[in-house]
C-alpha cells in the first residue's frame, strides 16, 4: 500500500513543481483551456440531446405506463451522463497532450533537467511524435469505450451497480489518465505503449495512487486546466521512479484488483 501514497506524493511534487517554475505552468494551461472550449461546447450539445438519444434507443419502453417509464430513462439518462463524463475526462487529457505536444514535451525535459543528470531524447521529429501520439490516443480511444459500455451495462445491477462500480471507474479512469500522462517522459525514452502498459501495470499501487485524485479533480473542468502542467511535471518525476532513475526505495505492491487488466 505504501506505493499509493508515494503515487499521491509524485502529483503533489509535479503541481510543486510548476508553482516554482511559473513560466512553465503559464504554458502548459494554453493547450488544456483551448482544449476544454472545445469539449465544454460538445459536452453541452450531448447533454441537450441526452433525453432524444434515450429515447431512441428504448423504443420498447415507449408503452409503458407512469411512473415506470419515467424512472426507468431517467436512470438510463444518468449512467449515459455518467459514461459520456467518464469518456471526456479520459480523452481530455489525451487529445491536450496531442494539441501541446510541443509545450508538454519542454516542460517535460525541464523537469528532467532540474533533477540533474541526462536529459532523455526520442531522436523522432515533432511529426513523428504527434503520429504516435495518435495512433496511441485512438488506442487508447478503442479501450476506454469498451470500459465505458461495461461500467453502463454494470450499472442496472442493484445496489452494486450505484456503490462499487462508480468506485471501481474511478480506479480504471486513475489508471489510464497515468497512463496518459507519462507517455511524455516514456516517449523521450524510447519506451512505446505496450511497454509503458507493462511498466505501468508492474506498479499498480503507484500508477492509480497518482491517477486516481487527478480523475476526481478533473471532474472540475477549470481545475483540469489549472492542474495539467503540474500534472505533466508529477509524471515525468514518476517516470524517473519507474525506469529507475531515482534511488526511491519501494516494496512489491498488491496486484490492484480495481483496475485488473486495465
Amino acid at each position: 500500500m505504501r506505493d499509493l501514497g508515494v503515487g499521491i506524493g509524485y502529483l503533489l511534487k509535479g503541481q510543486r513543481w510548476v508553482a516554482q517554475h511559473g513560466r512553465w505552468w503559464g504554458i502548459g494551461m494554453i493547450p488544456a483551456l483551448i482544449t476544454l472550449v472545445g469539449y465544454a461546447a460538445a459536452l453541452v450539445v450531448l447533454f441537450f440531446w441526452t433525453d432524444d438519444v434515450i429515447a431512441w434507443a428504448t423504443p420498447f419502453a415507449d408503452d409503458w405506463s407512469a411512473p415506470w417509464l419515467g424512472v426507468f430513462r431517467g436512470a438510463l439518462a444518468l449512467l449515459f451522463a455518467a459514461a459520456c463524463l467518464f469518456l471526456a475526462v479520459i480523452t481530455f487529457t489525451a487529445v491536450t497532450l496531442l494539441v501541446g505536444q510541443p509545450f508538454y514535451e519542454s516542460l517535460s525535459e525541464e523537469v528532467d533537467r532540474s533533477e540533474g543528470g541526462e536529459v532523455p531524447e526520442s531522436g523522432l521529429s515533432t511529426w513523428q511524435e504527434v503520429g504516435i501520439g495518435i495512433r496511441e490516443a485512438l488506442a487508447l480511444l478503442l479501450r476506454v469505450t469498451l470500459w465505458s459500455v461495461l461500467f453502463f451495462a454494470l450499472g442496472f445491477i442493484p445496489v452494486v451497480g450505484q456503490t462499487v462500480i462508480p468506485a471501481l471507474a474511478l480506479c480504471v479512469t486513475g489508471f489510464f489518465l497515468a497512463e496518459e500522462l507519462t507517455s511524455v517522459a516514456l516517449l523521450r525514452r524510447g519506451i512505446l505503449l505496450k511497454e509503458r502498459r507493462t511498466l505501468l501495470r508492474g506498479r499498480r499501487l503507484l500508477t492509480v495512487g497518482f491517477g486516481l485524485p487527478l480523475a476526481l479533480l478533473f471532474l472540475v473542468p477549470l481545475v483540469s486546466v489549472l492542474l495539467m502542467p503540474g500534472a505533466v511535471a508529477g509524471a515525468t518525476l514518476m517516470v524517473r521512479d519507474l525506469t529507475g532513475e531515482t534511488e526511491t526505495p519501494h516494496h512489491g505492491d498488491t496486484t490492484a484488483d480495481a483496475v485488473g487488466g486495465a
